[in-house]
């Protein structure tokens, strides 16, 4: 059978206020709440209208860990993991639901958020949209390239453990993270000054641009996923090290929030400007939100962080989370297509409307499609998740 670790409070709670903020982040941009006047969204949601975007690199860093801890555990008991039971694993994780939708868009046309402007159906299919989108006639599931991001991420990294595994050690782990860090940093160097700056001297837009090839492509927005990874190595490799952060569970929060304010700062004029602060936010920004979102996850997971308490309905929202991403973008358009007079009738209407739509196509996708599967998926597991074979111990 296979082993289901107990749930923490805090990673229910991140994991719920990262959905959250992308919810909010996309309400703002498909609906056309604006942040003054009549209709406006409630002052407490603006921060997260504006940087809700931040939600899917908690997402990674999460991901990161809880994956990275899976893959892991089996080196730190002498063993070397089944490939085959972590990427079967994967697919029965994120294929069923994601088919399901997937569908929806090429069979329900009134499903599609952006009508006739679809990318092609092998983009979907192999993972890769984030790397070929054309952006400006193709945004209908676009929220996809956040997966796409994952699932070439997860198809590397049990890899790149098997090599690095052989012969471990600190330097050699901790030169392979810094690397992939610096190389995201230099790719987004080299657009920065080779696409974003020419653009901006000509007076030419280039948020399409950033996007493109900065914010959607894996090479240069996978910081977050190194996060949660870094996070799995040292709890697994180097238990002092994490009892000793875990006790530190304020001063985790503190510098997590002062880190992922500083990211907010560098990220305020994104797609305004390329020089200044915006400049250094294009170039280090991911690295500086991935340490502050990966320290906050840290404390959520000590001894005494004000992230570990148990919220309430975090655990239901944190269980949706996966099926609210996948269909929250598309009930936006169906709200207001189907109920006008409730998007014009005030914020607040609309709101209930559609989060109430939210979480009732969320249960069903989930309680139809994911969870099934998530059972189907322990029943065939092997009953021994790895192989015998030992492997090198340490990192």
């Amino acid at each position: 059978m296979t082993h289901t670790a107990p749930r923490v409070h805090g990673l229910d709670t991140l994991r719920s206020l990262a959905i959250l903020s992308v919810l909010v982040f996309h309400i703002q941009v498909f609906h056309g709440f604006a942040f003054n006047g009549t209709g406006t969204l409630p002052e407490a949601l603006v921060p997260a209208a504006r940087m809700g975007w931040m939600g899917v690199d908690l997402f990674f860093v999460l991901s990161g860990y809880l994956i990275g801890s899976q893959l892991f555990r089996p080196y730190s008991k002498g063993q070397s993991p089944s490939l085959s039971s972590f990427y079967r694993n994967r697919l029965f994780r994120v294929l069923p639901a994601y088919a399901v939708v997937l569908a929806l868009y090429y069979l329900l046309p009134v499903w599609n958020e952006d009508p006739g402007h679809l990318s092609a159906l092998w983009q979907f299919l192999t993972f890769t949209f984030n790397l070929f989108v054309d952006y400006q006639r193709n945004q209908a599931f676009s929220h996809v390239w956040s997966l796409c991001i994952e699932e070439q991420f997860y198809l590397v990294l049990p890899l790149i453990a098997l090599a690095t595994m052989r012969k471990p050690s600190l330097p050699k782990t901790a030169a392979v993270l810094g690397g992939l860090v610096l190389l995201g940093i230099a790719i987004r160097a080299f657009v920065l000054f080779h696409t974003l700056r020419p653009l901006d001297a000509a007076g030419e837009s280039f948020g399409l641009e950033y996007m493109e090839r900065i914010y959607y492509p894996t090479y240069s927005h996978f910081d977050g996923l190194l996060a949660g990874v870094s996070l799995a190595l040292v709890k697994t490799f180097r238990p002092l090290w994490w009892i000793a952060m875990a006790r530190r569970g304020h001063m985790l929060t503190g510098l997590g929030m002062a880190l992922t304010g500083l990211a907010m700062y560098l990220f305020q004029n994104r797609f305004q400007s390329t020089t200044g602060a915006a400049a250094w936010g294009t170039v280090v920004g991911f690295p500086i939100l991935s340490l502050g979102l990966g320290l906050l996850v840290a404390s959520a997971l000590s001894d005494n962080g004000l992230l570990r308490f148990k919220v309430p309905g975090a655990k239901l929202i944190a269980t949706l989370a996966y099926s609210l991403y996948l269909t929250h973008k598309e009930l936006i358009h169906l709200v207001d297509e189907n109920f006008p007079p409730v998007a014009q009738a005030g914020r607040l209407q609309w709101l209930g409307l559609y989060v109430t739509a939210c979480l009732f196509v969320a249960s069903a996708l989930y309680l139809c499609v994911e969870r099934p599967f998530l059972l189907l998926r322990d029943r065939v597991a092997e009953p021994r998740q790895c192989e015998s074979k030992p492997a090198p111990q340490g990192v």
